[in-house]
């Protein structure tokens, strides 16, 4: 796992920093565990663009990603640890001893060959998944769940990470990778260990095509806009356009937009980092 910087050979690879790929043992997925993906292009049953600057790119397969971990006190081991084209991580091949095979994001340091497993009463080992409420304090998670049963929603991305800080009644404390402190049910399953491909955050498209392969149009700036296309448009020369805010008038870039009355509000012990 790491990154790499290009010979400036061509314009497009001179600032490209590249995934190395090292960790990734195959290049085939499970092919029972894939589905097609559909692109829409941002347009609605009728044809109308509903979102702008989605269009194009490389034709996909979904990995069908078991967030639940709910094969419970079976071992199961690692085959493979593959790229994932629909997310920033890692993936990883389990097989159990019944012939079933899944998928789980892999966590950084797992190799193949090593074994995995789920339950109430595991030890807290990387890959390994169980409550939080059983795990000891300080131990670093992802792939935590808010409800139970529901499957994994928090800290999923590459090289995120949450951590347990300590227990409250039925409560466990935990810090997110946002920075904010919260409570979460202590029957809520998390997996152990931090998620892989951290050095996802250092890479660098070095051009426009490598974003139009993501799918990724140009994104055009509002104040670039006439005054008819967005609020921000319009005026002599450079003008700033005045306040930010989105095409339909609501402001952004400092708007609080969370409802007032959220029913998770008793649950935020600390807000998220500024």
């Amino acid at each position: 796992m790491g990154v790499r910087k290009l010979k400036p050979v061509t314009p497009g690879t001179r600032h490209r920093i590249a995934p190395t790929f090292d960790e990734i043992t195959t290049n085939k997925p499970e092919k029972s565990l894939t589905v097609s993906i559909k692109k829409s292009g941002g347009r609605n049953n009728v044809g109308k663009m509903t979102m702008r600057y989605i269009g194009g790119g490389h034709k996909q397969r979904y990995r069908l990603i078991d967030f639940k971990r709910d094969k419970h006190n079976i071992v199961g081991v690692v085959k493979s640890i593959e790229y994932d084209p629909c997310r920033s991580a890692r993936i990883s091949l389990v097989q159990y001893p019944d012939g079933e095979k899944r998928y789980i994001i892999a966590p950084a340091g797992i190799k193949v060959g090593q074994q995995v497993v789920a339950g109430p009463g595991v030890p807290p080992e990387v890959g390994n998944a169980l409550p939080i409420g059983v795990m000891p304090i300080g131990t670093i998670i992802h792939n935590i769940e808010l409800q139970v049963g529901k499957g994994a929603a928090l800290a999923r991305s590459a090289g995120s990470y949450a951590q347990v800080l300590g227990r409250e009644e039925k409560y466990v404390i935990i810090k997110l990778p946002s920075g904010e402190t919260r409570k979460v049910l202590s029957t809520c399953y998390a997996t152990v260990g931090s998620v892989s491909n951290s050095d996802h955050m250092n890479t660098t498209a070095g051009k426009a095509g490598r974003n139009r392969w993501l799918g990724r149009r140009p994104r055009t700036r509002g104040v670039a806009m006439n005054p008819v296309d967005h609020p921000m448009g319009g005026g002599e020369g450079r003008a700033s356009g005045g306040h930010p805010r989105s095409r339909k008038g609501l402001y952004a870039k400092g708007k609080k937009t969370r409802p007032v009355n959220k029913y998770s509000d008793n649950l935020i012990i600390g807000k998220r980092k500024k």
